[in-house]
Formats: C-alpha cells, sequence, structure tokens
C-alpha cells in the first residue's frame, strides 16, 4: 500500500506555527510516499515566503513531490515581475516545470498549471491542455491510480462557490474522465470535500471524484472548517480498484491532526 499526503494551500507568511508542527508530525507518523501540494503554497509569492515553503518540505523528507503554482504564487503588486516573469520565485524553490508529473507503479499524477498571470483569483484550462491530458491519461498503466492535480476546483457543493469553478472545467472533466481519471485533486476554495462528479456530470461514462483539501496551515480557515489535510491510501493488495481518502483536521484543544472523515472510492478500469 502507498500513501499520498495532499497539502493545499498552506500559504506561508501566514502560516500557524502550531498547525504547521502538527502537520510535520503528522507526516512523521504516517510516512506518506508521496506529497501534493496543490497551489497556493505563498501568501503573496514573496521570496522569504517561498523559502519558508522549501524549508518545510525538505523537513518533510518524503520520497516523491509534486507541487502546482496557486493564484497567490503570482506576484501581486510587483508588476513587472507578475508581467514578465510570473514564475519565477516558484521555479527558483520548486525547479522550471510548472506542470509536473509522477509516473510510478502505482500512480500516475499529473499537473496542471491553472493560474494565468492575466487572471487576478480564477483559474482555466487551455484546449490544448485538455488535449494533453487526456493523452497522457490514456497512455496510463492498467493497475495505476490516475489524478489530475489543479489548483481550482473542477465540482463545487455549494452555490455560492460556483463562481470559483476552473474555467474550462466542463470540458476537462469531461475529457479526462472519459480518458481515464479516477480523481482530480484541488484546493483554493479551503474547503474539504470529496463528491463523485456524476453529481455534476450525470452523463460521464466512467466513475471519477472530485477529491478537494482545506487550508493546511494559514489562519485564513473559513468559518466551516479547520485546518486540513487529506490522506489518501492505494494499490491495497487485493483491491487494485479502490483507494480510500482519509480527512485529517487540526485540532486545537489537542494540538495535533485527527483523522475525521474517511471516503472509500471505487475506481473503474476499462
Amino acid at each position: 500500500m502507498s500513501v499520498l499526503l495532499q497539502v493545499s494551500d498552506p500559504h506561508f507568511g501566514t502560516e500557524q506555527p502550531p498547525v504547521v508542527e502538527a502537520l510535520a508530525a503528522l507526516s512523521s507518523e504516517q510516512k506518506p510516499d508521496v506529497l501534493v501540494m496543490s497551489g497556493d503554497i505563498t501568501q503573496r509569492a514573496r521570496p522569504w515566503q517561498f523559502s519558508a515553503a522549501q524549508r518545510f518540505v525538505a523537513r518533510l523528507g518524503l520520497p516523491r513531490t509534486l507541487v502546482i503554482p496557486g493564484n497567490h504564487d503570482i506576484p501581486l503588486v510587483d508588476v513587472f515581475t507578475r508581467i514578465f516573469r510570473p514564475y519565477a520565485r516558484h521555479r527558483r524553490v520548486f525547479g522550471d516545470e510548472l506542470e509536473p508529473l509522477l509516473d510510478l507503479p502505482n500512480l500516475l499524477a499529473i499537473g496542471v498549471r491553472t493560474t494565468r498571470r492575466y487572471r487576478h483569483i480564477d483559474g482555466e484550462v487551455s484546449r490544448a491542455q485538455v488535449q494533453r491530458v487526456a493523452e497522457r491519461l490514456r497512455a496510463a498503466a492498467p493497475d495505476q491510480l490516475r489524478v489530475v492535480i489543479t489548483h481550482q476546483p473542477v465540482d463545487v457543493p455549494h452555490a455560492s462557490d460556483e463562481h470559483d469553478l476552473l474555467h474550462g472545467h466542463t470540458r476537462a472533466a469531461r475529457a479526462w474522465t472519459q480518458a481515464g481519471a479516477d480523481v482530480f485533486m484541488g484546493g483554493h476554495i479551503h474547503l474539504p470535500y470529496v463528491r463523485p462528479l456524476r453529481l455534476r456530470f450525470p452523463d460521464l461514462t466512467r466513475r471519477s471524484w472530485c477529491v478537494q483539501a482545506g487550508t493546511a496551515t494559514s489562519w485564513r480557515v473559513r468559518p466551516d472548517a479547520p485546518n486540513s489535510v487529506n490522506l489518501m491510501r492505494y494499490g491495497l493488495p487485493g483491491r487494485a480498484n479502490h483507494c480510500t481518502v482519509e480527512r485529517w483536521d487540526f485540532t486545537m484543544a489537542r494540538s495535533r491532526f485527527e483523522c475525521v472523515e474517511t471516503w472509500e472510492l471505487a475506481l473503474e478500469r476499462n
């Protein structure tokens, strides 16, 4: 069995030290094989905030890491950098590849850059990106869990969050599900949930799931959602068509992350 830790929206620069320590302790206890960071790594894309994020990732020391930028990881007030070098600081810390990929025996994880320098908050996915990701999904091995990571969500549970949906989400979700995607991971709205995509797209011919994480370490939490991360367990012996997602919330009274909900995801193989 393998374990993936999803950390989203830590917003370094607004992180809470006790929560950071608790997350490091959780990682040490659970020993995940893969770290996925689904955007908004920093609060304002400042160099010292990226440095703090870099130290945190190094401290976890996990074997595999996939990091994509969020809208907060592009400078806001530094207009020159935003226009001409929007990802320079992200690249300095996490490498030149803004759409990283992990191709492991039991996992295919595909990062998609959904941020745009001309958009303030919203994200979008282009037709070329949809086609490229679909082609890679179709080439996946039968035993691989197929995960696509975007910052903005492809599905939301509440009408009040509809405005935060990824531009192009309908085209992308349909094409990627048809091509074999099992899970769509994201963040952005600081609200954790797991939903079958057929709730939004009833005519999908395959089963796929939207797995969203809350804000991992920032004080910028929603009233109905504390700091949280997800742990995904997959490659279970004799259960290749299943994986589980656990939501772990930070509990202030105990100053630790605790598992508060578990979903078992049934997967489909062509």
